[in-house]
């Protein structure tokens, strides 16, 4: 099916969204960080063929409608509020979500935020979220991560001039794993006034991970919706300890699907993501 284009106004913003728009049950697709929509095309592709409505849309900072200049319009809350009003503001009522990295630590707080509107929730690298930043500070092996998250919420925007540097040379670079459309689709984002910048609040407005286990009011809590983890052992920024730390958390039907993988998961290991992502919507519908 034809992959279009459209403006959802939600949360006081307007997003630009991909839809494939199939008369069934709906998807919302949620990216990570350095990423857009653009990731989830082939994926939306598949699912729309078997009768699923797609959306997925460019989040706050990456829309040019959905940048607001402050830091603190990137909290936990607002990301999750815009994961529920976007697709109730595209007429969906009961959504099944999918997400990646950064879209996958804000759908956390979705869940703990309106359980009711997700039917099911399939999360790429990222485990309960908070499980996840505690294990960014207790684990050894998190260091490497560490440091980049220092990096990305030094002061005075220095990521903005690392990052940045060379038409955005240090992101082109992490893409190894991206198709030369997918890495245009990136480039032709963060090429905007404020892209970046509004990209890196997500990392700032979370203080680096650590408001998640800082503030009691964060809104992470036991998760009750059925929900898959996929997860690659290779990962440089989520070890093995986040995995370990998010089980207790999970109090609904649970499953975890270890790959051979690193991070970029649904370009490095696409038909067994299609094939997980369909078979937990089939066993948890709308």
């Amino acid at each position: 099916m034809k992959i279009s284009t459209r403006e959802v106004p939600a949360n006081g913003l307007t997003f630009r969204c991909r839809e494939a728009a199939a008369p069934g049950e709906p998807v919302l697709l949620l990216h990570g960080f350095p990423e857009t929509s653009h990731m989830w095309t082939r994926l939306m592709d598949d699912l729309s063929d078997q009768g699923y409505h797609c959306l997925a849309p460019d989040q706050r900072g990456y829309s040019p409608g959905a940048r607001p200049p402050d830091v603190e319009a990137y909290g936990y809350e607002q990301l999750a509020r815009d994961i529920l009003e976007i697709p109730a503001a595209a007429g969906f009522d009961r959504f099944h979500l999918v997400a990646h990295d950064w879209g996958a630590c804000a759908s956390w707080a979705a869940l703990a935020l309106d359980t009711g509107h997700i039917a099911s929730f399939v999360s790429l690298s990222i485990p309960h979220y908070r499980a996840f930043a505690e294990a960014v500070y207790a684990d050894p092996d998190e260091e490497l991560y560490r440091g980049v998250l220092d990096l990305l919420t030094a002061p005075d925007h220095l990521a903005e001039g690392v990052m940045g540097a060379d038409d955005c040379a240090p992101l082109v670079s992490a893409w190894v794993s991206s198709s030369p459309a997918e890495i245009e689709d990136y480039l032709g984002v963060f090429r905007q006034d404020g892209a970046l910048t509004g990209a890196l609040n997500w990392y700032r407005a979370s203080r680096a991970h650590r408001r998640a286990l800082d503030d009691p009011d964060a809104p992470f809590a036991a998760v009750t919706t059925p929900t898959l983890l996929i997860w690659g052992r290779e990962d440089p920024y989520v070890r093995r300890m986040s995995v370990e730390l998010a089980a207790p958390l999970m109090v609904g039907d649970y499953r975890v699907v270890e790959l051979d993988a690193g991070h970029w998961l649904i370009q490095d290991c696409y038909e067994t993501i299609s094939t997980e992502v369909a078979d937990h919507f089939r066993r948890h519908p709308c």
